[in-house]
């Protein structure tokens, strides 16, 4: 598989990146079971296309990179229901449509193994998207092929894109780290203002963290 012209290694089964800091354990919300906490990969980096998808919606709709032509700006986000990182940065994402929501598209993509994890199954994803009022699109990456191309490795897991649909800034949406940290940076959303206002991003890359997708054996 490509990204930007260079071959996408195969994301690693069940392996967890960087730990949280100590005293900072999390337990799975699905499966009670410890949260293997990983960053963001760097595979795309700035300037690369963002790669095509063609995947259906909770609101019952295919959706591809064509579905957003109108905006200046695409944030694909990588995203789960049962993650407690997913679930402290839910408000977080739902500002960002807010404020942003005549120029950007933000676009949440879940491609958890639903049939280890049920709780991220599509029918989770509707009923989660009406509990929290998530009004931007949320889709099933049910082959995980499209987390493969991007080279997506946690939940949460941002791309920002600009109108050409070349990446600008692959990270993280705030500064708070751990699910019950407080952000002081809006990162995304400065970076989202950068953009549309013509300025530059002043880091391309600042990883995000959150629990590891949920690979299918």
């Amino acid at each position: 598989m490509l990204a930007g012209g260079r071959a996408v290694p195969k994301p690693p089964r069940g392996a967890a990146g960087s730990p949280a800091p100590p005293g900072k354990g999390f337990m799975g919300a699905a499966r009670g079971e410890p949260v293997a906490v990983t960053e963001s990969r760097r595979v795309l980096v700035a300037g690369d296309g963002a790669p095509d998808f063609d995947l259906e919606g909770i609101d019952g709709a295919r959706h591809s990179l064509s579905s957003y032509s109108g905006y200046d700006a695409l944030l694909v986000v990588f995203m789960c229901n049962h993650c407690p990182f997913v679930k402290a940065k839910v408000e977080a994402m739902k500002e960002i449509h807010g404020r942003f929501k005549d120029r950007v598209a933000v676009v949440g993509i879940n491609s958890n193994d639903a049939a280890r994890y049920p709780d991220d199954s599509f029918e989770s994803m509707k009923s989660v998207a009406a509990e929290k009022g998530i009004s931007f699109d949320y889709l099933v990456d049910g082959t995980q092929d499209v987390a493969r191309r991007y080279g997506a490795s946690c939940t949460p897991d941002p791309f920002l894109f600009d109108g050409d649909r070349k990446l600008v800034f692959h990270g993280r949406i705030d500064d708070a780290a751990n699910p019950d940290d407080a952000a002081t940076e809006k990162t995304m959303v400065n970076n989202i203002a950068a953009l549309l206002d013509g300025r530059g991003i002043e880091k391309d890359f600042d990883p995000s963290v959150g629990c590891s997708i949920k690979w299918k054996e």
